[in-house]
């Protein structure tokens, strides 16, 4: 693959790293990651024609700076853009302004979510027996503050265990046991667990070309937590969506497990906790505040892909997968 090519032939150790692990440039980081975005489109999508003027940058160019300005170097969109107008024009010239910049970002929202996964079913290979099934909590906006957000109508109030009551969204996530996102989704944050894994397991089973963020049907087990419980639910998942769900017993079960189950699914579920730090630390996904559907849609794909690419970078470079903290030289 000409992504692996072009990798290869510009990363170079920084001489000062004692570990012998490679860091990457900017330019290294750009030119590979949108070698790969374009091979894979012209591989599998076609651009599709819109109305109006041509844009000032091609579809792979747009998420190319999409995915890349989700590093939590960034502060804002702000920020990203004054970083990209001094410091990226000689690989984008034609960079529009912002605003329109935003305008194409949230046009592609559904090209840059098959991006996403597309990259991670590129690293799942011979396919792990289960992934591992979790919702987080995803604020986009103060709780505490008065009157109607951006997203009213969308988002509302929901509680989370890690930070209590919050405003904004319930994400879904699948996740492999070597930390690859294979698919995603997410529902106002008051939505239970159990009808936002259903519409998860249904997609899944009954692909729709609007809602390709979810990915693709698995033929093992989904790992979750006492939040998907139900065996009712379980029952119907596994006879309508073929997806069977396994979560260790409440305490005062009449069947419970033994220690040692327990500390095994626990150490799978660890994995998802990982992937969730680095969406939402690394990649800043904590400080989104998005005011359009769209865009956020578009940001929150864009950081899966980012997640995921990065894990394809370190493998290239025999670094640990989940090992993202020094991958850039800035």
């Amino acid at each position: 693959m000409e992504g692996v090519h072009a990798l290869e032939s510009a990363c170079h150790p920084i001489p000062w790293e004692r570990n012998r692990l490679l860091m990457l440039d900017v330019d290294t980081f750009l030119t590979t990651l949108y070698v790969m975005i374009d091979d894979l489109f012209q591989a599998h999508r076609a651009e599709r024609n819109r109305p109006g003027p041509e844009a000032s940058l091609c579809r792979s160019e747009v998420i190319t700076l999409a995915i890349f300005g989700r590093w939590s170097r960034f502060a804002s969109e702000r920020d990203f853009y004054r970083y990209a107008s001094e410091h990226l024009r000689e690989a984008f010239p034609t960079l529009p302004d912002r605003s329109q910049f935003n305008r194409l970002l949230r046009l592609y929202a559904d090209d840059i979510e098959h991006m996403a996964v597309k990259l991670g079913q590129m690293m799942t290979g011979n396919a792990h027996p289960y992934q591992a099934l979790d919702a987080s909590a995803m604020p986009v906006r103060d709780v505490k503050r008065r009157g109607h957000g951006w997203l009213a109508g969308a988002a509302d109030i929901g509680w989370s265990n890690s930070i209590g009551w919050y405003e904004g969204f319930s994400l879904l996530t699948a996740v492999e046991p070597s930390g690859v996102i294979t698919g995603f989704c997410f529902a106002p944050a008051s939505t239970a667990d159990q009808p936002l894994a259903e519409t998860f397991f249904a997609v899944r089973a009954y692909p729709d070309p609007r809602l390709n963020s979810v990915g693709s049907a698995i033929s093992g087990t989904y790992v979750a937590d006492k939040g998907f419980e139900g065996a009712e639910n379980h029952r119907r998942w596994l006879e309508d969506y073929d997806a069977e769900v396994i979560h260790p017993p409440k305490r005062n079960s009449r069947k419970p497990w033994s220690k040692r189950l327990r500390q095994w699914v626990a150490s799978i579920r660890q994995i998802v906790e990982t992937v969730y730090d680095k969406l939402f630390n690394t990649f800043g996904l904590w400080r989104e505040r998005a005011h359009d559907l769209q865009g956020l849609r578009a940001r929150l794909a864009a950081r899966v892909a980012l997640h995921n690419f990065c894990i394809w970078l370190n493998d290239q470079l025999g670094r640990p997968r989940l090992k993202f903290a020094d991958l850039m030289g800035w």
